[in-house]
């Protein structure tokens, strides 16, 4: 770069910046700086011309008022005339200008294209360096298009320079990057891979960069980088750290250029030439061997890059998975840094040590570490280390050590930080179930599991554990006797009466010759229980209580006063009030032989593989997940398909049958799945989670019962087939008057007109939802072929009310909420009704509670441009404290008191669910009530979730 003279420097700007230091409010700095913009606008305008220096004063003045957070809608012109410049340090200022404030759709792109072609042609090195960083800074499309074709020639030009080489190549990694399609190497290619032997290492280093990026995207074009990666890989291993002075840190040689050259080898299998493949063996074992001597600096730089080395070349290792001896002896570095006093080390060995778990070679040698491991989670004081820790004992399990392993991590559970208890649960259940030789272990640890986590077990877990006890008569009685002691306890947990109540149901009469565990016994435990449930739980019991009659006849009077009671017959919930309807009918009226055919057993469940795994893989993502080295397992997925049960039952007993609920046939159940742009309607029964209904069916078309084909599915499978939900088609505008009052609340009247009231009631849950919507006749005639988007009652009587039930499930972050379309007949004439449904992202916040220091601290952590989107507007209502307050929380952030410096600021914290992620919000809402302004700061881990968050939010103020 060209020395900057003395006289290059603005006394102006020095000046300005000055000024702006000693501002002592924010009000004074605005001032000021309308004042140095007005200056500025009049010289732009001003008959008189610039010189270059003062071009360069002003530009530079708009570059750091635009940094500030202010607008700047004038001086580009300016900018790009300093482009044409000769002088480095204007040139320099009009290019950070363009890179910094133009955007792609600006009308000066043609003119800045032409400026960076004169400088690319020029054949100056400063200034191609320029232009070539420009175009990778602004990386549009429009910038791709114009010089994709231009910056390989210049990376693979014999006369460019080595700077401009390293610039030329990044470049088009930029580009690459941003418009891959543009991009095309080419003939260029094999020119663009012997870069990898040019003499200077910062060439070698931006070109394998740019080579691993393109070998992912074409790896047959680049397979001859191997050979030579492999030979320079060969070359700064081998050598001492004299030999390249300029590239050694800390007495390590090329430690970058070595992981990205062992980053580029991990895009192929082993190499199939002997000599490469030893040569490249030989690198790898003086690698490990280098691990293992005294270190050369006692500074933390020399061992994070000895370290960066080490575990890249782990990576390839691991990789290849074809050299046994590589593998243990990588296995046996690793363990060394379990202990190791550096937690950053210590993490990332626990993190390989999970992928060389599944590996046959190395699996008998990580299993040797087990001590280890457990003393970790045991005493680790760095949470994530702990989930490592919990990973890899999940990984190296086998039948060998599999009850040790369940105790472990059963017993860490009792103390686990809460993120990762969910996880944790759902580990030991796969692990418990997948080595169970004995069932009657299974169900223990099961149990256990609820009593020490029980908040966190899902209804996947103790469904499995439902599924497996009617598949297994060995296991049922066990299981029967087990959970009426469990349920003994004083405080038993929701999950563990879910779950007693279902097997007692089933199989109580296995323990039933036991005075102690008598019929009348049984139903008294199961019933004292009853109050303290919630809705979905009290059905489950009703619904055992009706199996009772079937199994005890002796108990039938009293399970049905208890049926005929107030409390049930006139519950203000229609679907325990129907169930007791239903049950008491149903005991009443039917002989013996009706009700043992309709209450009988349940049958089988079909096998098929467990979704307690199904959820994990969609929790950690399948490559977090080792093989299943179980050859069980695998016998279970191959036959998963192919169980068939007869059905030959009514539709009533299916009904009993799937899972002892009742659908009432007068509703319907759909599940919304939210994704982005438009929200698709699919019952899958995987995203039921909430417990709504594992039936989906109407009055008028329930599906009927295929001969051959089994109706007791595990209801979490990804395998079964989904109803299809026919929606008319919308005529008319969408009504969303009133959407904006519901962003904060989920309960109200959502559209209504002189026919038709349409009202809501919604809940959510992390991503989950349930919307229930009320459609109300207003006049005293008949709608006649009412629909909806989902199966409704085709007639809807004067002056009576239609109840839906919808399940939502939030899969990304999205804009646009779902539309109801309506179509009914009103005295001959068709009406149709379009009405926005509020299904607004902020409704699966769930509010995160935060001291001032993690608060101010998570807050510099998205200290990103593309994570903040602040808004300052006009309050629209008057600006009352408690008012405010109310709508934050209800917006779904919890409103974080004393955080604040300023206490008349409102501060709140939440994490937004969807089915993939998770992404933490921030929000700082200031009041100015003097100006009757807000200004509202939103920050989050992803740039569409603050401007969506803050959107919706402003409208409320």
């Amino acid at each position: 770069m060209p020395a900057v003279s003395k006289g290059d420097g603005m006394r102006g700007l020095a000046v300005f910046i000055s000024d702006i230091r000693n501002c002592k409010s924010k009000e004074a700095e605005i001032k000021r700086i309308n004042k140095e913009l007005a200056n500025i606008r009049s010289k732009f305008k001003g008959d008189k011309a610039l010189d270059g220096y003062s071009k360069k004063k002003y530009v530079c003045k708009l570059l750091f008022i635009f940094l500030l957070g202010h607008d700047i809608d004038f001086g580009h012109m300016e900018a790009v005339n300093l482009l044409s410049s000769n002088k480095y340090t204007e040139k320099q200022i009009g290019y950070l200008f363009i890179s910094v404030l133009v955007n792609s759709n600006s009308d000066l792109i043609s003119l800045i294209n032409n400026a960076i072609k004169n400088d690319l042609s020029s054949r100056n090195p400063t200034f191609m360096n320029l232009a070539l960083h420009c175009i990778a800074n602004v990386g549009s499309r429009e910038m791709a298009e114009a010089f994709a074709a231009e910056v390989p020639r210049i990376l693979v030009a014999g006369d460019t320079m080595d700077s401009v080489k390293q610039s030329a190549a990044l470049c088009l990694l930029r580009l690459n990057r941003t418009s891959p399609d543009l991009v095309l190497m080419g003939e260029w290619t094999a020119r663009v891979v012997h870069l990898l032997n040019d003499q200077h290492l910062g060439v070698v280093t931006a070109a394998t960069s740019l080579i691993t990026t393109l070998a992912q995207k074409s790896p047959e074009d680049f397979k001859t980088s191997v050979s030579l990666a492999v030979a320079r890989l060969s070359r700064i291993v081998s050598s001492a750290s004299t030999d390249l002075q300029d590239y050694t840190y800390y007495f390590v040689a090329a430690p970058w250029l070595s992981v990205k050259l062992l980053r580029l080898l991990q895009c192929y299998p082993p190499p199939e030439d002997g000599a490469i493949r030893g040569r490249l063996t030989e690198c790898l074992e003086t690698i490990l061997n280098k691990a293992q001597e005294p270190p050369k600096s006692k500074k933390v730089q020399h061992s994070n890059a000895k370290n960066a080395v080490l575990f890249e070349a782990i990576s390839l290792i691991i990789h290849h998975d074809s050299e046994p001896t590589l593998l243990v002896r990588a296995c046996n570095q690793l363990g060394q840094f379990l202990q190791h006093r550096e937690t950053n080390l210590r993490y990332l060995a626990l993190e390989s040590m999970c992928t060389l778990a599944s590996s046959e070679f190395s699996h008998e040698a990580v299993k040797t570490h087990i001590e280890t491991v457990i003393n970790a989670l045991k005493s680790e004081r760095d949470v994530s280390v702990r989930q490592r820790a919990v990973d890899l004992l999940y990984a190296m399990c086998d039948r060998s050590n599999a009850k040790q392993i369940v105790a472990e991590m059963l017993s860490y559970l009792e103390t686990a930080d809460y993120s990762i208890r969910e996880e944790i649960v759902l580990k030991v259940a796969i692990l418990a179930e997948k080595y169970a030789v004995d069932y009657t272990w299974y169900v223990d640890t099961i149990l256990n599991l609820i009593r020490f986590a029980g908040d966190y077990v899902s209804d996947e877990v103790w469904y499995r554990v439902i599924q497996i006890v009617i598949n297994r008569d060995e296991v049922q009685g066990y299981a029967a006797k087990t959970v009426f002691e469990a349920l003994q306890a004083p405080a038993c947990h929701e999950n563990l009466v879910k779950v007693g109540g279902y097997i007692l149901g089933e199989f109580g009469n296995l323990i039933a010759g036991d005075s102690r565990s008598s019929p009348l016994i049984q139903f008294d435990l199961l019933h004292s229980k009853f109050h303290l449930c919630s809705v979905p739980t009290r059905a489950l019991l009703l619904s055992a209580y009706i199996k009772f009659i079937n199994l005890f006849p002796e108990v039938k009077g009293t399970i049905q006063e208890v049926l005929r009671s107030d409390s049930q017959l006139r519950n203000a919930d229609v679907e325990l009030q129907q169930r007791a309807v239903e049950y008491l009918r149903l005991s009443s009226i039917a002989s013996t032989d009706i009700l043992a055919t309709v209450l009988e057993e349940m049958p089988p469940f079909p096998e098929r593989e467990s979704s307690i795994l199904a959820k994990l893989k969609r929790k950690k993502g399948p490559g977090n997940l080792h093989p299943d080295l179980d050859e069980n397992r695998k016998e279970r997925s191959a036959n998963g398909g192919t169980a068939d049960h007869s059905s030959t039952t009514s539709n009533a007993k299916v009904l009993l049958l799937s899972c002892c609920l009742l659908i009432r046939m007068t509703h319907c159940f759909l599940i919304v799945t939210v994704t982005s742009p438009k929200v698709a309607a699919s019952p899958t029964p995987s995203t039921d989670l909430l417990g709504l209904g594992s039936t989906i069916t109407t009055q008028n078309s329930a599906p009927p019962a295929s001969k051959g084909t089994s109706l007791l599915v595990d209801v979490f499978s990804e395998n079964i087939a989904a109803f299809p939900v026919e929606t008319p088609v919308a005529v008319g505008p969408v009504a969303d008057e009133n959407f904006s009052r519901f962003v904060c609340k989920n309960n109200g009247v959502l559209y209504e007109n002189q026919l038709l009231q349409i009202g809501l009631k919604s809940e959510f849950r992390q991503n989950l939802g349930r919307m229930y919507v009320f459609f109300g006749n207003k006049t005293s005639t008949q709608f006649m072929n009412f629909a909806a988007s989902v199966p409704a009652d085709p007639t809807v009587d004067g002056g009576a009310q239609l109840q839906q039930i919808l399940n939502i499930e939030c899969m990304s972050d999205f804009v646009d909420a779902p539309v109801l379309n309506i179509q009914f007949r009103y005295g001959g004439t068709l009406q149709n009704v379009a009405v926005k449904l509020p299904i607004t992202l902020n409704k699966f916040f769930q509010p995160t509670e935060m001291t001032s220091q993690d608060f101010f601290q998570r807050w510099k952590q998205l200290g990103a441009p593309q994570q903040e989107v602040q808004k300052i507007f006009k309050a629209k209502h008057s600006m009352d404290t408690e008012v405010t307050k109310a709508k934050i929380m209800g917006f779904g952030a919890a409103l974080l008191d004393g955080v604040d410096p300023n206490p008349s600021n409102f501060v709140g914290a939440g994490v937004i669910h969807t089915k993939t992620t998770q992404v933490g919000c921030l929000l700082r809402l200031e009041p100015n009530t003097q100006a009757q302004m807000y200004r509202l700061t939103l920050r989050t881990s992803r740039d569409t979730v603050s401007q969506r968050l803050c959107d919706l939010l402003s409208e409320q103020f």
